[in-house]
């Protein structure tokens, strides 16, 4: 048996088990308090647009829903495998295995074959749902919970420079010449000082001009205090669409293939791409981190449940799973800011608290 990676069939099924009710059963609490606060906390925002109700507010839940299972996924994980490891170690169980020949290893592997299965699902869960709920509710959110456009490819909140003028756009939809603009503002600034604001509830890019197209606008004069129709204004012959639609890139409202193909466009802009790139790594080394969590709360499994250090094992195990979730957020912002490389940035915290999970189980086992 010391030859063999897995346990027995009926040990490695049972503690499988344990760990996917355990995990998801976690998930299931978290997801339920931290949905009902957050849903308190932004409840008067969707109610506040005339004829919302009950079904927005449910149609916000939808959305924000996925981002929470997402982000405290990890977390479950590691709360999950802390308690089942301390319950197998209250019970003798852990004991047992040991008595019967089991390594440490050997003890973990079905924790981590299911952890894998774990992070398989979370990387196609944040893929399929989160990505676009993150864009739909941006976009929702952009437009003060309103009608949203049916469109696809949508971003929010870009600006743009038009010589001395800034235009803005709640939402940008399309790509290439077939960009939409919706709720746009261009700000009209003669020697830094404003003078004019024109709103439009939608614009379009008109290929044949090369020029951008406001619809139904209405112009307001700052120093006067008066508004105006306008109808439909033409501006920003320099302004191209690429400018819109990568002006602003959301790594949480995009796919892996998706941001890749942004960070392709990017690039060939001439724009800098290392923060996206290290988002875009991310994306794998993110869900990847389940698998430490069962390493990391080991040593809650091991050691004598009748010497008191029971809760302390729990403890130390809780302590160093978050301390990987401090230093995965802080890596990933000095790759913000340029200090680590991206690659680096998205997976040296994964590395490097690989090797001390599997330094605190060696240190355990001797």
């Amino acid at each position: 048996m010391q030859f063999d990676f897995f346990p027995s069939r009926q040990l490695s099924w049972y503690m499988a088990r344990l760990f996917f009710t355990r995990t998801f059963a976690v998930l299931a609490l978290l997801v339920v308090v931290l949905q009902t606060l957050d849903l308190l906390g932004e409840s008067n925002d969707v109610l506040a647009y005339a004829g919302n109700g009950d079904a927005q507010l449910w149609h916000y839940v939808s959305l924000r829903a996925p981002q929470i299972i997402a982000r405290f996924l990890p977390f479950s994980v590691l709360l999950g495998t802390l308690i089942m490891l301390a319950t197998l170690n209250q019970n003798s169980e852990i004991i047992s295995m040991k008595a019967a020949g089991l390594s440490a290893h050997q003890i973990l592997a079905p924790l981590v074959t299911s952890a894998l299965v774990v992070a398989l699902i979370s990387f196609a869960f944040n893929e399929r749902i989160v990505a676009r709920s993150t864009a739909r509710l941006s976009a929702w959110q952009a437009v003060d919970y309103g009608p949203l456009p049916r469109d696809s490819g949508i971003k929010t909140g870009p600006w743009v420079r038009d010589g001395n003028n800034l235009v803005t756009a709640a939402i940008v939809a399309g790509r290439g010449t077939a960009v939409q603009l919706r709720k746009v503002e261009i700000f009209n600034r003669v020697n830094n000082g404003l003078v004019t604001i024109v709103q439009a509830p939608k614009g379009r890019y008109d290929a044949a001009t090369k020029s951008w197209v406001l619809e139904d606008a209405r112009q307001f004069d700052v120093a006067r205090g008066t508004e105006r129709q306008v109808g439909t204004v033409r501006f920003g012959r320099d302004i191209r669409p690429d400018q819109f639609t990568l002006a602003r890139v959301d790594p949480d409202a995009m796919t892996f293939g998706e941001l890749r193909a942004a960070i392709t466009d990017l690039r060939d802009a001439g724009r800098p791409t290392a923060e996206l790139e290290g988002s875009l790594w991310h994306k794998v080394s993110g869900p990847l981190s389940a698998l430490l969590m069962p390493i990391l709360g080991s040593v809650a499994a091991f050691g004598l449940a009748r010497s008191g250090q029971l809760f302390l094992r729990a403890v130390i195990g809780m302590a160093l799973g978050f301390a990987y979730f401090v230093a995965d957020n802080f890596s990933l912002a000095m790759g913000n800011l340029g200090a680590y490389p991206p690659f680096l940035a998205a997976w040296a915290p994964f590395f490097l608290f690989l090797l001390v999970g599997e330094t605190v189980l060696f240190r355990t086992e001797e």
